[in-house]
């Protein structure tokens, strides 16, 4: 995995697939600055403290990150137990502002690695309300658009999943062919990370009880981060626009 003397920007870097992959991209030679609003507990080339839900927390931990980095990995996220804004925040409009703003330091030749989710999957039956929300561009009017049709409590994580899926895959190319920079989702399955458990309150007992036969187990994060750090590798240069799952199979069994 070619990845040597890169700079790599991880966020949610301070736990499971975050601090995996960052152990996995710094074994490989590349240099890793995290960001997340805990301390990490391992070792890295740099480290901003930040809160991802605010766009000018963003902004200001932005400031701070190096004038040229290779590729940014957008690890963290909170759990659908979370308020609905929160959740809206976090895992959806502040990675899409910070996508952004990244676009203003990688090179050509640089990538984005967006952490979307198997529970995502269902993108297809929402597909025009999800690439209206793509539409209203900045953190504002994604905010002002989610007022006018809110999301229930009971499935925005997985509705912000969806949203994710689909700006990434439809906003990739655009970027790719104007910057040279890819842009791609992995979605995990279940993972053994310190919110699984918040996963399973979400979900409720019966849901997961029905889904515990489609795989062997939920994954270890070092069997994600492998994938992440891929796509971020020279390797990959031609993978644009994909959403790749890393779930031991599990959506192949809903066909």
């Amino acid at each position: 995995m070619n990845v040597a003397n890169k700079t790599i920007v991880i966020t949610g870097v301070s736990s499971g697939i975050g601090a995996e992959t960052a152990r996995c991209l710094r074994a490989h030679g590349a240099r890793v600055i995290g960001v997340d609003r805990n301390e990490p507990s391992i070792t890295l080339e740099g480290f901003v403290k930040a809160d991802l839900s605010e766009q000018a927390a963003i902004d200001a931990a932005f400031a701070q990150l190096p004038e040229r980095f290779d590729a940014l990995c957008n690890v963290a996220g909170v759990p659908g137990t979370a308020p609905v804004d929160l959740v809206a925040r976090v895992n959806y409009l502040g990675l899409r502002h910070l996508c952004g703003r990244a676009l203003e330091r990688l090179p050509e030749g640089g990538a984005i690695v967006n952490i979307a989710s198997i529970l995502g999957a269902q993108w297809p039956e929402r597909l025009a309300q999800h690439k209206a929300l793509a539409e209203a561009a900045s953190f504002e009017a994604g905010l002002a658009f989610l007022a006018r049709h809110p999301v229930p409590q009971e499935t925005c994580y997985q509705y912000f999943k969806e949203a994710l899926i689909v700006w990434t895959v439809t906003q990739s190319q655009r970027w790719f062919l104007e910057r040279g920079v890819r842009m791609n989702c992995v979605s995990p399955g279940p993972v053994f990370t310190p919110i699984l458990g918040d996963f399973v309150q979400m979900l409720g007992e019966q849901r997961v009880q029905q889904d515990a036969h489609r795989m062997k187990r939920p994954a270890l994060a070092d069997e994600v981060a492998p994938v992440v750090a891929f796509l971020c590798a020279q390797e990959s240069r031609w993978v644009s626009g994909v959403n790749l799952p890393v779930d031991g199979g599990l959506a192949s069994t809903y066909l």
